[in-house]
Parts: C-alpha cells; sequence; structure tokens
C-alpha cells in the first residue's frame, strides 16, 4: 500500500523529484529535497515527507 501526500504542492514536489531522479540519478538527494522545498514551498513536514520518500526511491 502506498501512502498519498496530502496537498497539491507535496504531490507537485513528489512528481518534480522523480522526474529530477529520472534525468540524474547521480543527483544529490539532499540539494535536490532543498530545492523542491524552496520551489513548492512546503512546509517542515511536507519536507520531512518528501525526504522519506526519496531516501526509499533509492
Amino acid at each position: 500500500m502506498t501512502i498519498q501526500p496530502q496537498g497539491d504542492a507535496i504531490r507537485k514536489a513528489v512528481k518534480w523529484l522523480s522526474e529530477e531522479r529520472q534525468a540524474d540519478a547521480a543527483a544529490d538527494i539532499s540539494r535536490l529535497v532543498e530545492q523542491a522545498a524552496v520551489k513548492f514551498d512546503l512546509n517542515p513536514m511536507e519536507t520531512e515527507f518528501l525526504t522519506k520518500f526519496a531516501r526509499e526511491e533509492l
């Protein structure tokens, strides 16, 4: 079962992060998460979710 994130911003951030990782698998995950947090104006809880999502996708 996959947990779906709540809110449009986090969904867009997850999609963006996935696309960035596909384009460059060697990209620094922490840097991408930071960029997504700023780009999509994520709150700390959403940023934490995105970090966990990114680490699980490895």
